[in-house]
């Protein structure tokens, strides 16, 4: 089910209800490019373990209205609105990838009501970073092409849009497989994983012409707030496989809030992790456990 929830500005949030309509709320942030279908992964775990998997698009992505200029230290207005919504007085956030500073940023601003943090392979502060050779290549060539000429990054998706997101044939699915680590080759041939996947990605590209590129430019610059600020319980996860993010830098990370911890899974990538630890996840993040 698909809720259009109003936010501070007069815009809409689209939200995707996952998991036990009754039980526990978590609030989900998506990779990028993605959007709410990508909590489709955590839907049958959630039902499992009695949680309400709320799946967010965030602006201009997917069905929610685009906000120009946003700065990520607005999100906890509105996730405040968004958990008012569903009635959610205190509830925990989860992400994967892309949607790690959304998680961080939640616990900053609304201790209060976010009672545990979970940041599954989760993207780094990148503003200021000289060194970016732990990142993708190619996250090290659309950050250093930002940073000179944003608004050719803005044009190149706006121009890219119409080809890709023509669905690929099965042969090219399996050449794009080829250049990932193994681990995350065998997490994402797993049956339906990778339709779920296309859902997610395609649903980035149907919201605002530039929805995708102003989601994209939250990466690169200033977060707004200092990671030794969260006093939320939080658990970092990832692959020690990952060459999206080195685990490094979820090291890093982790080592600036005061209550977290991480957990480095040997033989997993930045896709296979959630693939295949999504139950593992959310049952850490609602047991408690971050707590200590």
């Amino acid at each position: 089910m698909t809720h259009f929830v109003e936010v501070p500005g007069d815009r809409k949030i689209a939200v995707e209800s996952y998991g036990d309509p009754n039980g526990a709320p978590v609030f989900f942030f998506h990779g990028w490019p993605s959007s709410r279908f990508q909590g489709q992964l955590g839907d049958q775990a959630a039902r499992e373990l009695g949680i309400h998997f709320l799946s967010v698009d965030r602006p201009g992505v997917g069905g929610s209205e685009l906000h120009v200029g946003r700065a990520l230290t607005e999100w906890p207005s509105v996730m405040s609105a968004l958990a008012d919504h569903f009635s959610a007085a205190t509830f925990r956030v989860m992400e994967v990838s892309g949607g790690g500073p959304y998680s961080l940023v939640s616990a900053w601003g609304l201790p209060e009501r976010v009672q545990a943090a979970a940041v599954v392979s989760g993207a780094p502060p990148l503003a200021g970073r000289k060194d970016i050779s732990r990142l993708m290549p190619v996250y090290q060539v659309l950050l250093g092409l930002y940073r000179n000429q944003p608004q050719v990054v803005r044009w190149m998706f706006r121009i890219g849009k119409p080809f890709i997101t023509i669905r690929p044939p099965t042969w090219m699915w399996r050449l794009v497989l080829r250049a990932v680590p193994e681990c995350d080759r065998t997490g994402l041939e797993e049956r339906g994983v990778i339709e779920r996947a296309w859902q997610g990605y395609h649903g980035a590209w149907i919201g605002h012409p530039d929805g995708v590129f102003y989601d994209a430019r939250i990466y690169a610059e200033p977060w707004g707030f200092e990671l030794g600020q969260i006093c939320v319980p939080t658990c970092f996860w990832h692959g020690r496989e990952d060459r999206n993010f080195h685990w490094q830098l979820a090291g890093e990370m982790a080592a600036a809030i005061p209550r977290s911890r991480i957990r480095i899974m040997d033989n997993e990538g930045h896709y296979s992790l959630i693939v295949r630890h999504h139950r593992e996840v959310l049952l850490d993040l609602m047991s408690g456990d971050t707590k200590g």
